[in-house]
C-alpha cells in the first residue's frame, strides 16, 4: 500500500492489501481527508440542487454521546456553497444514530458540519468534516463509510442457521467495525459490510442469517481502509457463536459478554480544568476521570466568540486549538465518556483569555506520501549554516569551549540558513530534512537542542525576521521537501521545563557565587537571545536563584553548605545544582533517581545525566504538557517527529498516550490520509553488535514497533514495572515476515500490531565498519521488527560512528561509497549525517563538551563548505551554483549520491520493497519486489552491491540495468552478475512493460556508479 493506517494511536494497522483478493467485492471507498473551514462557516445562499442522475451522500450522525434533542446538516458539495445556517434536519434512522441524504451534483464528496439549532456546534475542532459519498458515518469526530442502520445483507434465506460473530476490539482500536463476509458457497456482502454493535468493553458483534449454509467467511474493517482479514486467508467462522480476538478464532465459544451487568453509571466528573491562553492559541487540561469499567474520551465544550460554541472529542486530557478570535474570553467545560456512551455531568468551566494574533505566516499542511520514498538529509540546525548572524549566541562556555578564540559561537547556524541551502539539499537528491529540536533550550551548552526548557517556544535563536520556524516548512514544503523534527519526550533541562516546574536554587550572590547567579531582573525572562542589560549575558539565570527559601520547597536541607567544593574551589550549597535524589524536582513531575543499569528497568525510569531532568512520564499532568506542546508544531505542518532517547520512556507510556495523541492530531488537523503518512521514528539506543540488546528484549529497538501483547495495570507507573518484568524474553517476542518477499512475490504486511512508532536501524549503525557486516547484522534482525522497510539507516551521527566510535566515519571515500550504494538499495530509510557527502571532518571527535572548540569536532560548522549560490531544478539535479558549494556539489561522493538517488526515485521497489536472499548467490546480494493493486504499480530488482552475484528461481523476462542499461533475458529462471567494484553495483529492474517498465539506465555514469 501507499500508506500505512494507524489506529492510533496506535498503529500501522493493518493496512491489509485489497489486492489478496477475489476475497473483497469491490474496491474500498476513498478515506475523506480534512479540512481547513472555520465553524461554522458561514454560508451565502443554499447549496445547489443536482439533476437526478447526480450523486448522493447519506450521512449518519451518532448520538449516543450528544444528548441533543435536535440535529442539523450544514454542509457544502466539494466546489460548491453552504446551506443557510443552521443547515437541514437530520431525521431519526435507527437507535442513536440519524441521518441525511443529500445531492451532491457533479461533486465527489461534501463539507459538513452539525448543530443542534441553539448554536452549539461540531466542526470537526475547527475543521469541518470532509466526507465522501455514498453511506459515511460520523461518530466522535471519526468518520467512516458504512449504513450503521442496514438490515443484515447476508445471502442466507428461510429459518435456517444463523452465526453470531464477536470481534475484539482491543488490539486494533477501531472506535468503528464492520463486518464483511459472505455465507460459504454464497456471495460477498457490499464493502465495507454490516456495522457491528457495540457488545461490551472491547468487544462489537453482529448476528447474521446464514440459510442452508454451515459456515461463512469474514473480514473486518473499520470502514477507512483498514482491513483484517487474516493476513489474507480470512477468516472461516461456523454457526453459533464464534469470536476473533488477535486473529485467533473460537469456535462454539462462551458469550465474552456474558454476565456482563448493562453499564448505566457514568464516569466521573473531570477536574481541575485549567484553560491557558497564549497569543490566539489555548491549552486545556483536566485530571482524569475514573469509571467503573473505564473512560475512553472526553468531550470538550468550548464556548464565547462570535461562532458558537463547538464540541471536541479527544482521549487524552489535554486540548490544543489555535487559530482562534484575538482577545476574547474562551470558557471551557469537559465531560467523561465511557465504551457505553455514558457522559459525566459537565466539570467546573475554566476561562482563558486570547491576546493579539501574531504575525506569523499561514501554517502549512504535511506533504504526505510514504516515507519511505524519501532519503533524508539530518542537520544539526545550530551547526549547519548562518544566515543570520544577529541571532548568534556563544552561551555560558562560549570562552571555556574555545569557540570565541575562533568566532565560532555555538549557536551560528539557523532557519533562515537553512532556507538558504534548500536548494543544495534537493540538489543532493534529499526530499526530507531531519532537524535537531527547536524548542528553546536552557543549559550551559544547548546549541543541539536537547535541553529542552520552553517545549511551548520556538528557540529565538534559531528564528529571525523572515525565516520563522514556519516559514521554514513553508519554504521546504513548496520545495517538495519534508520537515521531521527532533522530539524530547524523556527529559528537560537542569532547570526543569517552564510552564510545569522550574527550581528555585540556592545561589546566593555573595562574593563566591555572584558572579555565576545574575542579579534577579523583574520582569525580565529568559529567551536564550535577548541580552541582560545588568549582566550583558543572554544566558541570564537570575530568576532561578533566590537566598530565601521559597515557598512550597520540596528539596531537603535547601541552602544548607555541603563539605564539597566547585572546580574553582567555592562551596557548594545544597539544592544548588540539578539533582535528582535530593527532592529539588518534585516526584510527581520528575523521578527520583539516577541509571545504575543502562539495560535496566532504571534506565526508563531515572536521570541520564544532572543536565537532562527526567519528566515522570507516567503523570498525567506531564503528558498533558508534552501532549500540548508537540500539538502545536503538529499545526505547523511538520511531516514527521523524530523522537529522541525513545527507549527511556516505558513502551507502554508511548503505546497508551504519546504515540496515539499524535495520530489523533494529525488526523483531527489534516484528516486520515495525512495521518497515516505521519513519520514516527524513534531512537531507541542500543549500542551493541546483538540481535536483541544484551539478551534483554524491552531495551532492543525492534521492541518499540509492536503494540502491546498484554493487559497491564491502568496504573501507568505500575504498568511499566510490570511489562519490564514480564515482557523481556526475546523467544516469546512477536515476529513478522513483513519486511520479507514470499517467495519473488511481495505479500500485503499486517500491520495490525505496529506501535506507531518506526526505529533508527541501531545494529546495521553499529556494523557499518564495512557495507557487508552491516547487510549481514542488519537483515538477521528483520523478523524481529513490525516492518522494517520503515528503519531509518545511517552510518554515523551527532552521538556515534560504527561500533559505538566517537569520531565521525573516516573509512575512506571507496567505503562511503560502498556503505551509501547499500543504504540506497536495501530496505530501510537511508539518512546522511551533514557534511558525510564531502568527508567533512571524517575521523574527528563527534563531540566533546566545551572541553575543545566545536570546529575541531564532528558537529563543526558546515555553512563555509558550501557557501555561495546554488539552485537546483529537480532532485538530483543543480541548475547553477558558483562558490564553495559549486565545489561541493563536484566531489566523488556528491555525484554518487545524486545518482543513487536517481536511481532509487525510480525503482519503487527499492524504495518500498520487501526483500529476499533466497536463491541468490554473493555476499551482498538481494532481491526486492514492490506490488500494489490499487495504483497498479508492480516493481522487481535484483541488486548486486560490490561482488558478484547469481540469482536462481527468478521470474524469466527481460531484465535491465539501472546502472549501466545492460539488457539481459532470462528464460530458465536465473541471471548472473559480474563483481561491479567497491561501491559501484547493479540493479536489474524487470521489465512488465507499460507503466511498469524497466527504466533502464537512470542517469550518468559517475566515479563509481559506472
Amino acid at each position: 500500500m501507499r500508506s500505512r493506517t494507524r489506529s492510533r494511536f496506535g498503529g500501522r494497522s493493518t493496512a491489509l492489501a485489497l489486492a489478496l483478493t477475489g476475497f473483497l467485492a469491490a474496491a474500498l471507498p476513498a478515506a475523506a481527508a480534512g479540512s481547513t473551514g472555520q465553524a461554522p462557516p458561514v454560508a451565502a445562499s443554499p447549496a445547489g440542487v443536482a439533476a437526478a442522475a447526480d450523486s448522493t451522500a447519506t450521512v449518519f450522525y451518532y448520538t449516543g454521546t450528544r444528548n441533543w434533542t435536535a440535529y442539523n446538516l450544514h454542509w457544502a458539495p466539494d466546489g460548491g456553497t453552504w446551506t443557510s445556517v443552521p443547515g437541514s434536519g437530520m431525521e431519526a434512522a435507527c437507535t442513536d444514530w440519524v441521518k441525511k441524504t443529500v445531492s451532491l451534483g457533479t461533486a465527489a464528496g461534501l463539507q459538513a458540519t452539525f448543530n443542534n439549532g441553539q448554536g452549539i456546534w461540531d466542526n470537526n475542532g475547527g475543521k469541518n468534516y470532509a466526507l465522501g459519498a455514498g453511506a459515511i458515518t460520523v461518530k466522535d469526530g471519526v468518520v467512516a463509510h458504512s449504513d450503521p442502520c442496514a438490515a443484515d445483507p447476508g445471502t442466507g434465506a428461510g429459518s435456517g442457521a444463523t452465526a453470531t460473530v464477536y470481534y475484539s476490539t482491543t488490539t486494533v482500536g477501531w472506535p468503528t467495525v464492520n463486518l464483511h463476509w459472505a455465507a460459504t458457497g454464497g456471495s460477498w456482502t457490499i464493502v465495507p459490510g454490516a456495522g457491528m454493535d457495540p457488545a461490551c468493553a472491547g468487544w462489537v458483534r453482529k448476528t447474521v442469517a446464514l440459510g442452508p449454509a454451515a459456515g461463512l467467511a469474514a473480514t473486518f474493517n473499520n470502514g477507512n481502509g483498514t482491513w483484517d482479514n487474516n493476513n489474507g486467508r480470512n477468516y472461516a467462522l461456523g454457526a453459533g457463536l464464534s469470536t476473533v480476538k488477535d486473529t485467533q478464532v473460537t469456535a462454539n465459544a462462551s458469550d465474552p459478554c456474558a454476565a456482563v451487568v448493562p453499564d448505566t453509571t457514568a464516569p466521573t466528573v473531570p477536574a481541575a480544568v485549567r484553560a491557558t491562553a497564549t497569543d490566539v492559541s489555548t491549552v486545556v487540561t483536566w485530571d482524569a476521570a475514573t469509571d467503573d469499567r473505564g473512560v475512553t474520551g472526553y468531550q470538550v465544550t468550548r464556548s464565547g466568540g462570535t461562532k458558537g460554541a463547538a464540541v471536541t472529542s479527544v482521549t487524552s486530557t489535554v486540548l490544543a486549538e489555535s487559530g482562534l478570535e484575538e482577545r476574547t474570553a474562551y470558557t471551557y467545560t469537559v465531560r467523561a465518556v465511557d465504551a457505553a456512551g455514558n457522559l459525566s455531568a459537565a466539570s467546573t468551566p475554566s476561562v482563558a483569555t486570547t491576546g493579539t494574533r501574531p504575525a506569523t505566516p499561514a501554517e502549512s499542511v504535511p506533504l504526505g506520501g510514504d516515507p519511505r520514498k524519501d532519503p533524508i538529509y539530518f542537520v544539526l540546525t545550530a551547526r549547519f549554516n548562518d544566515g543570520d548572524s544577529t541571532n548568534n549566541r556563544g552561551g555560558g562556555q562560549d570562552v571555556k569551549s574555545g569557540n570565541a578564540a575562533g568566532n565560532d559561537p555555538m549557536f551560528r547556524g539557523d532557519f533562515k540558513g537553512l532556507v538558504e541551502k534548500l536548494d543544495y539539499v534537493k540538489a543532493l537528491g534529499f526530499s526530507a530534512i531531519w532537524i535537531t529540536p527547536v524548542v528553546l533550550n536552557r543549559s550551559d551548552y544547548d546549541y543541539h537542542g536537547y535541553h529542552g526548557y520552553d517545549f511551548y517556544k520556538i528557540d529565538p535563536r534559531l528564528e529571525s525576521a523572515g525565516a520563522s520556524y514556519q516559514d521554514l516548512i513553508n519554504a521546504a514544503h513548496a520545495k517538495g521537501v519534508k520537515i521531521y523534527q527532533d522530539v524530547v519526550y524523556n527529559h528537560s533541562s537542569r532547570w526543569g521545563a517552564k510552564g510545569l516546574f522550574t527550581p528555585t536554587v540556592y545561589g546566593v550572590r555573595d562574593a563566591q557565587w555572584s558572579w555565576y547567579y545574575d542579579e534577579k531582573q523583574t520582569g525580565f525572562e529568559y529567551d536564550g537571545l535577548t541580552v541582560d542589560p545588568r549582566s550583558g549575558k543572554s544566558y541570564y539565570n537570575g530568576d532561578l536563584w533566590s537566598t530565601a527559601e521559597p515557598a512550597g520547597n520540596t528539596c531537603v536541607n535547601w541552602g544548607m553548605a555541603t563539605p564539597y567544593k566547585s572546580a574553582e574551589g567555592y562551596t557548594v550549597y545544597n539544592c544548588q545544582w540539578p539533582n535528582p535524589t535530593s527532592g529539588m524536582f518534585p516526584k510527581a513531575l520528575f523521578h527520583q533517581c539516577w541509571i545504575g543499569n543502562w539495560e535496566g528497568e532504571d534506565a526508563r525510569s531515572c536521570w541520564i545525566h544532572e543536565d537532562l531532568a527526567d519528566f515522570n512520564t507516567e503523570n498525567p499532568a506531564v503528558q498533558n504538557y508534552l501532549i500540548g506542546a508537540y500539538d502545536k508544531y503538529i499545526d505547523m505542518g511538520v511531516d514527521g517527529f523524530r523522537i529522541d532517547t525513545a527507549v527511556h520512556i516505558p513502551r507502554v507510556t508511548w503505546n497508551r498516550h504519546f504515540l496515539p495523541a499524535v495520530q489523533q492530531r494529525v488526523a483531527q488537523q489534516f484528516g486520515a490520509a495525512k495521518a497515516n503518512d505521519f513519520y514516527v521514528f524513534g531512537e531507541v539506543g542500543a549500542f551493541v553488535n546483538d540481535k536483541w540488546n544484551r539478551g534483554s528484549a524491552n531495551q532492543s529497538a525492534q521492541y518499540y514497533t509492536w503494540k502491546e501483547s498484554a493487559t497491564y495495570s491502568a496504573d501507568d507507573a505500575t504498568a511499566a514495572v510490570q511489562q519490564y518484568a514480564g515482557d523481556n524474553d526475546p523467544a516469546k517476542q512477536p515476529t513478522s515476515t513483513n519486511a520479507f518477499l514470499s517467495g519473488n512475490l511481495y505479500h500485503a504486511p499486517d500491520h495490525s500490531m505496529f506501535s506507531g512508532m518506526n526505529v533508527i536501524d541501531m545494529r546495521m549503525h553499529m556494523n557499518f565498519g564495512d557495507a557487508n557486516n552491516a547487510f549481514q547484522n542488519g537483515k538477521d534482525s528483520d523478523d524481529s521488527y513490525n516492518d522494517a522497510t520503515y528503519n531509518v539507516v545511517y552510518v554515523d551521527s551527532h552521538d556515534f560512528g560504527p561500533g559505538k566510535s566517537s569520531t565521525r566515519y573516516a573509512g575512506g571515500t571507496d567505503a562511503w561509497a560502498e556503505n551509501m550504494a547499500l543504504m540506497w538499495t536495501f530496505r530501510g530509510i537511508p539518512t546522511l549525517y551533514y557534511g558525510s557527502e564531502t568527508e567533512f571532518q571524517a575521523g574527528k571527535q563527534i563531540d566533546c563538551g566545551p572541553t575543545c572548540p566545536l570546529a575541531t569536532t564532528g558537529r563543526a560548522y558546515y555553512g563555509d563548505r558550501i557557501a555561495g549560490p546554488v539552485t537546483a531544478s529537480g532532485f538530483s539535479k543543480v541548475a547553477s551554483a558558483s562558490g564553495p558549494v559549486a565545489a561541493a556539489l563536484e566531489s566523488p561522493l556528491v555525484k554518487h549520491l545524486q545518482r543513487l538517488n536517481e536511481i532509487r526515485r525510480a525503482v519503487p521497489a527499492l524504495q518500498m520493497g520487501q526483500y529476499s536472499t533466497e536463491g541468490i548467490s554473493g555476499g551482498v546480494a538481494f532481491k526486492r519486489r514492490y506490488t500494489d493493486t490499487a495504483t497498479g504499480v508492480d516493481s522487481f530488482a535484483l541488486v548486486a552491491v560490490t561482488g558478484a552475484a547469481t540469482y536462481t528461481g527468478v521470474p524469466n523476462g527481460t531484465y535491465k540495468d539501472a546502472v549501466t542499461g545492460d539488457v539481459r533475458t532470462v528464460t530458465d529462471g536465473s541471471l548472473s552478475v559480474a563483481a561491479p567494484g567497491k561501491g559501484n553495483l547493479r540493479v536489474y529492474v524487470l521489465d512488465l512493460g507499460g507503466a511498469n517498465a524497466a527504466p533502464g539506465k537512470v542517469g550518468a555514469a559517475g566515479p563509481y556508479l559506472k
